[in-house]
């Protein structure tokens, strides 16, 4: 099962369970996922979730095995990357961070609407390194919660971040040690799910309207670029270069 849905109250767990791939998302995961997001909804008894990761790490983004295949998780569909960085929904859903949070796994960390990281955990988007752009969300997401030049500074390089960088450029809520990450956010969800269940829908559609004002535009535009590099040799040749070890080569611009 490469979703696990559990329930503590009126707090669901929503976690990645493909540990021995790093939680790489594959077709098989996203549909998992949108079967998990589906039940978030429609239970009337859970008032917000906490996802997170098996294993050492949160998320390594997309499976480039399974990209070099054919596969495409949710970048040509509305839902967007996983069927989560841009689906439609009414509950709150936070980040629970462990070891770390690469390329659509960063993604993912940003389409929640809070996070919690643990002491070692990373942040990165190294789609560059792969001849990918970061089309779940992170290239246009990202230069919108910090500054611009550390934003570029990330994607341009696709060198990742510390914990206790992330916290000061105000992407975490917190930091905590590994082994308090999920209480953290437990205790963090069941402080939400305390208050009232249609001011909490409310205030979060008013809050996701805020942030989302600019991003019809933008996700068209990403349509569109993403369309051009997924179609590109350097596209292939990176996905194949990282699942064999070796560098990768280049075609010019």
């Amino acid at each position: 099962m490469e979703i696990i849905f559990e329930t503590f109250g009126k707090v669901a767990v929503i976690r990645l369970n493909r540990p021995e791939q790093r939680n790489a998302v594959d077709m098989a995961m996203m549909a998992g996922f949108k079967s998990a997001l589906a039940r978030l909804e429609e239970d009337k008894d859970i008032r917000v979730a906490v996802l997170t990761g098996a294993g050492r790490v949160f998320c390594a983004g997309m499976d480039l095995g399974a990209f070099a295949r054919g596969e495409r998780p949710g970048l040509t569909e509305p839902v967007g990357f996983a069927g989560f960085v841009r689906a439609a929904r009414t509950k709150p859903v936070i980040a629970a961070v462990n070891g770390g949070a690469f390329a659509g796994g960063f993604e993912l960390m940003l389409a929640c609407d809070m996070a919690i990281a643990e002491e070692e955990a990373q942040f990165g988007l190294p789609e560059v390194k792969r001849g990918l752009v970061a089309a779940g969300g992170g290239a246009h997401r990202l230069p919108r919660r910090i500054p611009i030049a550390i934003a570029n500074e990330m994607l341009l390089t696709g060198d990742p971040i510390t914990a206790e960088r992330a916290l000061a450029l105000g992407l975490v809520n917190r930091v905590v040690p590994g082994a308090d990450l999920l209480s953290a956010a437990m205790e963090l969800a069941g402080r939400i799910a305390a208050n009232a269940p249609l001011a909490l829908k409310l205030t979060l559609a008013l809050s996701r309207k805020a942030a989302a004002a600019q991003e019809d535009a933008l996700w068209a535009e990403n349509a569109a670029i993403w369309a051009r590099i997924d179609g590109s040799h350097d596209a292939l040749e990176g996905a194949k270069a990282f699942k064999e070890k070796r560098p990768a080569v280049w075609h010019a611009g």
